[in-house]
């Protein structure tokens, strides 16, 4: 077994590999006066099973580039066989067309990542489930829910406990959380008038009296968990909790986040932290770095992954 780390999230990488006790292989990747990126393995890998690390998070582009010229460089090394690790899967939320004339890119960074030598793919919550028929090779996408319900019994000590999804689209994802944890489960009706602009309509279930947790895959704007998390306020919630998988934070979401209701954010660390989000006492991170580590040994080992959840 071989683990590379693209330049995304390196000590996300480190701890996969310590967990597994290994070395993170030697490779170089650097840029060119204009920007071009440069990769070279500097260690045998033919015949190799290789496993790259490399969430797409921003800059975008740059990782996602930067991903495929090392799948690239080890197929043309002869590596046996080849896995791209994609804590998170950037893309993901354009997976249909939306409006005329509009891509669906998610398809699109499917094919470039299959086309650029990927034998296999691992992830985690990809925004829609249906992103795995994108790729015409294999797809293990897994889920936060048993990690989510194991912080939040520690956590969240309460009697009156209920799962919220912040719309229609996640209920699935937080369903599963609540079957975990064997408590009832809300959802968020809202109604997106623009890109990146949430407006909360109504909310299905009844929150009052309850210590709510919101259960969602990306945090970006923070608008849709800060609107939802004052809606289940304004009906009657004793607190409100967010577990989010992936952390983006662009722009204000942290400061939308310190000035919301929400009593404490979880994020998983499959994206590495700004800053910002570091300094924000609402906000905390749990590793998904284990999860990631028996996934890769399972693939390995070529047993069942889906045993897991």
């Amino acid at each position: 077994m071989k683990i590379i780390s693209g330049g995304a999230n390196i000590d996300f990488a480190k701890k996969v590999s310590g967990i597994l006790e290994t070395e993170l292989a030697t490779t170089v990747v650097s840029r060119f006066a204009d920007g071009e990126i440069f990769v070279e393995i500097k260690e045998k890998v033919r015949g190799e099973n290789v496993y790259v690390i490399q969430p797409t998070c921003h800059p975008t582009n740059d990782n996602l580039m930067e991903l495929l010229i090392i799948l690239d460089a080890l197929k043309r090394a002869s590596a046996g066989r080849v896995v791209a690790v994609i804590p998170y899967y950037g893309y993901a939320r354009q997976d249909r067309k939306t409006s005329p004339r509009t891509p669906i890119s998610a398809k699109l960074v499917a094919n470039l990542i299959t086309t650029a030598g990927a034998d296999r793919v691992a992830t985690l919550e990809l925004h829609t489930g249906q992103i795995q028929g994108f790729f015409d090779i294999p797809v293990d996408n897994m889920y936060s829910s048993g990690m989510f319900a194991d912080d939040i019994k520690q956590r969240i000590h309460s009697d009156n406990l209920m799962i919220v999804s912040p719309d229609v689209g996640g209920i699935l994802r937080a369903r599963g959380v609540a079957k975990k944890l064997g408590v009832d489960l809300a959802v968020i009706d809202k109604r997106r008038e623009k890109a990146g602009v949430s407006e909360v309509m109504n909310v299905i279930g009844d929150v009052n009296g309850m210590d709510c947790v919101l259960v969602d895959d990306i945090v970006d704007s923070a608008g849709t968990l800060c609107n939802a998390a004052d809606a289940i306020m304004a009906r009657g919630a004793k607190s409100v909790f967010a577990y989010v998988t992936h952390g983006v934070f662009s722009g204000n979401a942290v400061k939308r986040v310190e000035e919301s209701s929400i009593k404490k954010i979880v994020i998983t660390d499959t994206i590495p932290l700004k800053e910002t989000t570091k300094s924000c006492k609402k906000i905390e991170v749990i590793s998904a770095s284990a999860l990631f580590a028996e996934v890769i040994k399972r693939i390995d080992n070529e047993e069942s992954v889906s045993y897991l959840f």
